[in-house]
């Protein structure tokens, strides 16, 4: 039986990026907060120094800072007409675990979100009109607006000291920058990062076809920076040890280099790790929650009583936590009725890779996880749509995240996949090469979901979160389309071959692509087709909130965590300047 512990006002599940910012400013409050984190605890000294932090073999191939799915895995399968299996290797994607989570691991990329894509189906409705959108798609505008985020945005961003330039400050375009972008208050605060090589000869060759290119929005810092936390960062050295990788240099924006120092400070903030929350408890009537009940790394069972419970662990675990605590009706892709699992979405990611002579030297291993040049020519609604059969886009990045010797290994079509022939090949190409990203938009369809697997459980007898997903033929065609464009920029790099690979169906989970899993908690609304509210408040159980990319309706174009930073001062707004003043519902149903 468990034991129960003292009250507290708030309790946070998990304590990365979401649940740092949250547990850190309630808890400046006054408010009596503790993180639960199911992960150790882990700082930049000692735990992220060189040389350990540099093994590849550890980090990237096998992914020590990765969910341990020893005990705790998810099941996957393209439809629900298969029987899904567990993911014994984390291959498609990289759920974090431990002390800051996946924002410890993650390359730095912090976009917005276009203006239209939080008004999605009344933008493209308006545009195109209503039957242009596939009737399998359940795209839904979001119940908030780029303008209601962007303070927040900026907010998030000053947080991390995100490295970029403006290309549009109050509504006037700014030269260098992204011309397509929202307007934002003001400049980025810090300048952009230096540009590689392969991103000189990038924007040469978009240039010259008439494209914007702009320097990547990096949170690995281009120059030293002091937060509003009053937390100093460093300059970025070009490692190549970004993605996959905690920074031993605290020039990457992680919980740890931004927010958590402050946090632990606070006698008010309790943190706790190795503390595997079970589910979220309710009382008799199952709609208020009285707390959490969780296991320590002794075993030992615990029930945390709380006032406010925030659900703030990675985007499927989110997921996988109302469904254990049954917290929201279960979508059923069948009927369609339902809210929690609905609008899974991922990334469509595909590439171009421009091959050179031996006299054009790229320096792959000189890189950090975010510096580059874009254009977003191409990316969600940027361009006219008509008579291309499809929805969505993608920028087109030269963004190379290092030239490790165990991953990166360039080759031309017709290479050989092993022996003498693929070894040469190897050798040749790999100082030689620039891989272009797309970097696309992912969009839900009737029968991508979430859900609990009827057969597998974890180390604690709980379902396993059961993960339904192929790519929509939307997608496919999209990703067609924009891998064609991002061959031209190639050719216009002057690469002496130049290989595109678009994404195609099936969607293999043994195959990286990134760990944007968005969806599946979604906002809105409208209670029969979200499971939060515009303030990431359950509609069901006033009390919880679920913060992250869980909430997305849809995943546009870009990197997701500056759109998961913005919600998340969003939803404090409304939790410190609404909801503590009169606990309920901030939305009525």
């Amino acid at each position: 039986m468990a034991e129960r512990l003292k009250a507290v006002d708030v309790v946070t599940v998990g304590v990365g990026l979401t649940g740092a910012i949250l547990g850190k400013e309630l808890a400046a409050t006054g408010l009596k907060v503790v993180g639960l984190e199911r992960g150790p605890m882990r700082d930049t000294v000692p735990d992220f120094q060189s040389p350990a932090i540099h093994d590849e073999l550890r980090y990237a191939v096998r992914k020590a800072l990765t969910q341990d799915n020893v005990k705790e895995a998810m099941t996957f399968r393209n439809s629900t007409g298969q029987t899904a299996l567990p993911m014994r290797r984390w291959q498609g994607f990289m759920p974090g675990n431990g002390l800051g989570g996946a924002a410890v691991h993650w390359n730095g990329l912090t976009w917005r979100f276009q203006p239209a894509d939080f008004v999605y189906r009344t933008h493209l409705e308006g545009r195109y009109g209503k039957g242009f959108v596939d009737s399998d798609l359940t795209i839904q505008d979001w119940g908030v607006t780029y303008a209601e985020l962007e303070p927040h945005y900026d907010r998030f961003e000053y947080l991390c000291g995100t490295s970029g330039k403006a290309g549009n400050i109050k509504g006037v375009v700014q030269a260098g920058g992204n011309p397509f972008e929202g307007p934002r208050s003001r400049e980025y605060p810090t300048r952009p990062m230096k540009e590689p090589y392969y991103g000189a000869l990038f924007r040469k060759g978009a240039e010259s076809l008439g494209y914007h290119p702009f320097p990547s929005p990096a949170s690995t810092l281009s120059e030293p920076y002091t937060n509003p936390e009053g937390l100093s960062l460093h300059q970025c050295v070009f490692c190549g040890f970004c993605e996959r990788f905690a920074c031993e240099h605290f020039a990457k924006a992680s919980p740890q280099t931004v927010i958590l120092p402050v946090a632990l400070k606070n006698p008010d903030y309790e943190l706790r790790t190795g503390c595997q929350v079970l589910r979220v408890n309710l009382d008799s009537t199952g709609k208020k929650s009285t707390g959490v009940t969780y296991v320590d790394a002794a075993g030992r069972e615990y029930e945390q009583p709380a006032e406010l419970v925030l659900i703030t662990a990675y985007s499927l675990n989110n997921v996988r936590m109302l469904l254990n605590s049954r917290i929201g009706k279960p979508y059923d892709p069948v009927t369609g009725e339902g809210v929690v699992g609905r609008n899974y979405a991922f990334q469509t990611m595909s590439y171009a890779s421009v091959f050179y002579d031996q006299d054009v030297v790229i320096n792959p291993f000189m890189a950090s996880g975010a510096s580059g040049t874009v254009i977003d020519d191409f990316a969600g609604d940027n361009f006219d749509h008509k008579g291309l059969g499809f929805i969505g886009g993608a920028y087109i990045s030269a963004t190379m995240t290092g030239g490790r010797p165990i991953e990166f290994h360039p080759t031309p079509p017709g290479t050989p996949s092993w022996g003498l022939g693929w070894k040469q090949a190897v050798a040749r190409h790999y100082n030689h090469t620039v891989v272009l990203t797309c970097h696309g938009s992912s969009h839900p369809m009737r029968g991508n979901c979430l859900d609990l697997d009827p057969t597998y459980k974890d180390a604690w007898g709980q379902p396993l979160l059961r993960v339904t997903f192929d790519f929509p033929q939307n997608d496919v065609r999209m990703s067609r389309y924009v891998t064609d464009k991002a061959v031209g920029i190639g050719r216009a790099m002057g690469g002496k071959i130049v290989a595109g690979a678009p994404r195609e169906r099936p969607y293999d989970s043994t195959i990286y692509q990134t760990t944007h899993n968005t969806g599946g908690a979604i906002m809105g609304n409208d209670p029969t087709t979200s499971a939060v509210n515009r303030y990431l408040q359950s509609w069901d159980v006033p009390n919880v909130f679920v913060v992250g990319a869980s909430a997305y309706p849809h995943n546009a174009s870009y990197n997701p965590t500056g759109t998961v930073g913005a919600l998340t001062y969003w939803a404090l707004d409304a939790i410190k300047n609404r909801y503590l003043k009169a606990p309920g519902a901030l939305v009525p149903r």
